[in-house]
């Protein structure tokens, strides 16, 4: 008797069988084969963007007004409720944390 490793079922296995059902089966390849979903394309608008010529954020704008100079993309975000300036979600994050990453 051997214990399945979808469910935990024992069964008596029948020649190179690892799982106690085709249902287990199917079940366990569906989480090894797991698909993340692809996260939503996010509009230009909702892109913060900085300048690295003078240190200046902006949301949805690829060039500096001031420098003239095409400006690096920091990532999704949006503008701040209490100081109105450009925040990425990047910077709300804990270390460590992707935005991009999906639990599972």
């Amino acid at each position: 008797m051997i214990a399945c490793p979808a469910c935990d079922a024992t069964f008596a296995p029948t020649g190179r069988r690892r799982y106690c059902s085709d249902a287990c089966k199917q079940l366990a390849w569906r989480q090894r084969h797991l698909v993340v979903a692809v996260p939503p394309k996010v509009a230009r608008t909702d892109i913060v963007y900085l300048c690295e010529g003078c240190d200046t954020r902006y949301l949805g704008e690829r060039r500096c007004p001031d420098c003239n100079r095409f400006t690096r993309r920091v990532g999704p975000g949006g503008e701040c409720p209490h100081c109105y300036e450009p925040v990425s979600v990047a910077d709300i994050l804990p270390d460590g944390i992707d935005s991009r990453s999906r639990p599972g």
